[in-house]
């Protein structure tokens, strides 16, 4: 995993040292980072707005797997997945604190890069890294981002508000990420039986791309400013489509038909599903880790959607509370099931 460089023992610093050596290219851009690295507390200055506050932990052997991440894209996924909460919201991301345990099996130029990836994910979604910790494992690595932003207070999006009615919107397309992480764990197999083999990922680099270095949907929040649209409810596609649909519909006391027609999807998603023998449908569905915005918008607002490549009606929502249909392409109204990714469920995966 860290063959062919120097191996720096993280002793050779200690704590401090090693706060310092990893964040010492870090600036700040925004005006409210009054303060950031360096002292008891970073101080934010929040003049306008709202301030939106996420966090997410990241555990090796569960949300990732070394064998095949890189450390540069495992730092840059991190921040993404936060980010894309604080766009969820309808807000724009200023600041994130990172705070990791690592393990002494990781040098120091293992943390090198994986703060490089940090790093270009601060660069690209201009936000500022204001804080932190790091402290020992026993387990290997684990990584914690917390996310701040801000929005103006009428714009904030909930996952509660979407009424009978509203379309449901979905940005981009979806299952890409969950048939990579199927390339990655099969090679990861066939890696185990013959070392010497070195898989050929042409074929499939749009999936493994989505599953080792997604973006968030920075652009479908200017999209819906430029728009006017301030959607009724949203929530960001982690877990899979169909989990986050009914997180959408309890939040709101809703029903939703969804339509498997509308279900957008890259052509190499689908014909990777093909080849593991996958229905593309649950794939799209259940696969999770896009991090696509899914969305509650008025009916009115139709026409400032229609056609647009990045936003795809997949349905309507109804006054059935809870109740979730997928309708067929064969015109079957069949119960909608949330089986994407389950936290505490020892069966579940990424």
């Amino acid at each position: 995993m860290f063959e062919n460089k120097n191996n720096t023992p993280l002793s050779e610093l200690g704590e401090f040292g090693l706060i310092d050596h990893l964040t010492k290219n870090f600036s700040l851009i925004h005006p409210s980072s009054h303060k950031g690295i360096g002292d008891d507390a970073a101080v934010m200055n929040f003049t306008a707005g709202q301030t939106v506050v996420t966090t997410d932990l990241l555990i090796e052997g569960i949300h990732f797997d070394l064998s095949y991440v890189p450390l540069k894209h495992l730092g840059y996924k991190s921040v993404i997945v936060n980010l894309s909460d604080v766009y969820a919201m309808n807000a724009h991301p200023s600041q994130i604190t990172v705070s990791i345990a690592v393990s002494n099996r990781f040098p120091l130029e293992a943390l090198e890069e994986l703060y490089t990836g940090i790093a270009l994910a601060c660069k690209k979604y201009e936000v500022d890294l204001v804080g932190g910790d790091t402290t020992s494992s026993t387990t290997g690595l684990i990584i914690s981002i917390t996310a701040l932003g801000q929005a103006q207070e009428n714009k904030i999006t909930y996952r509660k508000g979407a009424k009978p009615n509203d379309l449901l919107v979905v940005s981009g397309d979806l299952g890409g990420a969950y048939m990579g992480l199927q390339v990655l764990e099969r090679e990861k197999e066939v890696f185990k039986v013959n070392p010497n083999n070195q898989p050929d990922l042409a074929l499939y680099s749009y999936c493994v791309e989505r599953q080792l270095k997604p973006e968030s949907r920075k652009d479908i929040i200017g999209l819906l400013e430029e728009l006017a649209i301030v959607p009724n409810a949203m929530i960001d596609i982690s877990d899979g489509l169909s989990s986050e649909i009914f997180h959408l519909c309890k939040a709101s006391a809703v029903g939703c038909n969804v339509y498997e027609e509308q279900l957008p999807a890259d052509p190499q998603t689908l014909s990777t599903a093909e080849e593991f023998k996958i229905n593309s449908s649950t794939a799209i569905l259940n696969g999770g880790e896009d991090y696509e915005l899914l969305m509650a918008i008025k009916t009115e607002d139709y026409e400032k959607i229609k056609g647009h490549p990045m936003l795809t009606p997949i349905g309507h929502f109804t006054d059935q509370i809870e109740v979730c249909n997928l309708i067929t392409g064969l015109g079957q109204s069949i119960p909608l099931e949330a089986q994407g990714w389950k936290n505490f469920n020892k069966h579940g995966s990424a």
